[in-house]
Formats: structure tokens, sequence, C-alpha cells
């Protein structure tokens, strides 16, 4: 009996803790820490689950989770008032509410510690398509960073946006047929890149070989004929310079994403000239060899046998 009012007592203690810290980050893990699977919301399934541990150690373990999660306040199971949300983030959160269905008040958020970069991407061709165009294909904060619960600084090599990961997370997106087709951008980018040298160069771990950031920027992505984008014509110099001392016309014309063909004429017969030198080396090296072997055949069979022959 002693024991079951002991436990009793230690759940009330528990709860009122829970209580008194209202939205803190202790009164809301000691629940969703425990709580495993997802929950069936109007807008979609919820991962109701969070790591404490992980949570712990990201960049965000020291926040309270109703500064993200302004729609819930002191007591979680009562929805906070529209009125007490900032305007600048409800209307965020409504220009977003396409793309981040859960929770878009939660993503809108991050504005307010993020407010220069939140400036740069909706600017960017990302922010441009959710917020101009409404529409879904296009990266927010959580696409390229993870789950805002174990955001991870981009210097740990466990960071999606870690320069050992970039890679691949753009290819996620970029490496769909759908996408490529809708906005036209081309397929195999990641293919090509790989064949690069500065994609040969990345496979080997080299530390400065460029990535998709190094060229086309972070948050501010620009589409490639935009006259802001790095990677536009008249930038391109300016930007291959900053690792090639003196790029010229010629030499930014050969970087590009474009499938190798008539249609991007250096790295093709480029490519078409390398295989020739190739086939080249190679039939010269057997002519070679075939005319060593004759020749020693010759000396040894046949002159050897008219040299007898004559004795």
């Amino acid at each position: 009996m002693r024991r079951v009012c002991l436990i009793a007592s230690l759940w009330i203690l528990v709860l009122c803790l829970a209580d008194s810290a209202g939205g803190s980050t202790f009164g809301c893990l000691a629940c969703h820490s425990a709580m495993k699977g997802k929950i069936k919301a109007e807008k979609g399934l919820v991962d109701v689950n969070v790591d404490s541990e992980k949570y712990s150690q990201s960049v965000h373990g020291g926040i309270d989770c109703i500064s993200c999660h302004k729609q819930f306040g002191a007591n979680p199971h009562q929805p906070q008032a529209q009125g007490d949300i900032p305007a600048d983030v409800a209307a965020l959160a409504s220009n977003m509410s396409h793309k981040a269905k859960v929770d878009p008040v939660a993503v809108a958020a991050c504005a307010e510690c993020h407010g220069d970069i939140y400036n740069s991407w909706k600017e960017s061709i990302h922010g441009m398509n959710i917020i101009d165009k409404k529409q879904s294909a296009g990266a927010v904060c959580t696409d390229c960073h993870g789950s805002p619960h174990y955001i991870l600084p981009k210097s740990d090599t466990a960071s999606p946006a870690n320069r050992v990961n970039v890679v691949k997370g753009c290819g996620e997106c970029h490496e769909k047929e759908e996408l490529a087709k809708e906005y036209g951008f081309g397929t195999h980018i990641l293919e090509r890149y790989y064949e690069s040298f500065h994609g040969k160069k990345y496979i080997l771990g080299h530390e400065n070989a460029p990535t998709c950031v190094q060229c086309h920027g972070y948050h501010d992505i620009r589409k490639w004929d935009d006259p802001k984008s790095p990677v536009a014509w008249d930038n391109r110099m300016e930007t291959c310079g900053k690792c090639h001392e003196g790029a010229t016309k010629k030499f930014v014309t050969a970087i590009t994403h474009k499938p190798i063909g008539k249609d991007n004429p250096v790295p093709y017969y480029f490519e078409k000239g390398l295989i020739l030198l190739l086939l080249g080396t190679f039939l010269f090296i057997v002519g070679h060899v075939l005319l060593e072997t004759y020749s020693e055949i010759r000396d040894r069979f046949f002159r050897k046998g008219k040299e007898e022959h004559h004795e």
C-alpha cells in the first residue's frame, strides 16, 4: 500500500511540475519523449515523439518549445488564440501553409531568429516558388537542415548541411524527373557533377572540392539566368575566379550540368578527343608489341635457319 501511495505521489509531483513548467521544454518532453508513433491530425499524420537526448544536443536544445510552436499556450491542450501569434509570423505561416501543412507557424517562426536568412530565402527561387507562386516544390529550412528538433551545426558531419552531405541533399529534389520536366532544370545533374573534375575530387574527399553551394549559393539560390545568380554568364568569371584565378569566358563555358552533346560543344568535343587519344595510344602500344613479337620470331627462327643452311 505504501508503495502504491509513493508511486501515486511521484506521478502527482511530475504532473504538477509539468503543469508549472507550462509550455517549457521540460513540460513538453515529459510526455513527448515517451510517446511513440504518429497521430492523425486535421492536415495529416504528425510524429509526436521527440528524442529528448538528440534534442538537447541540437542547436535548439536550450529553446522552449512554445518559442516556435506559438499556437500552443501554457496549457498545450488548449490552442493559443490567433491574436497572440505575432502578426509577421502569422502572415508568413499563411503564405507557407500549402508547403508546411502540419505546423506552418513553427516553420515560419524561424524568421524571428534568422531574419536576414529568411529575407534572402524569400528572394531565392525556392522562396519565390513557395511564397509568390504558391507551389510546394521548393525547399524550406527543414528540407535542407532536417528536423528542427535535431538540427546540428553545419560543421558537424552528421548535419545534412555539412559539405559531405550537401550534394546528396540537393540531389534528393534535383534528381527527380517529374520536377526536372516541370521546371526545366535538366536531369542527371548529380551524374554530370560526379563525372566532372570537381565531383571526382569531392568523391575522393578533397576538402577544397566545390559542392553545389559554392557555385549556386546557400539560402539565396537563384535561377542560373537571373542577373543576380552567381552562375549567370556575367558573374561566372568572378565565381569561378574564387578558386581559379584569372578564369576567362572560354574557361567558364565548360562548367555546366548539361548532358554532354553537340549543343554543349566544349566538353563534347573534348571528350571525343580524349577517346581518340586513348584509342590511338592503345593501338600504338598493341601495334608496337606485335611488331616486336614478329621481329623476335623472325630473328629466332627464320634467320637462324638461313644461317645454319648457309654454313
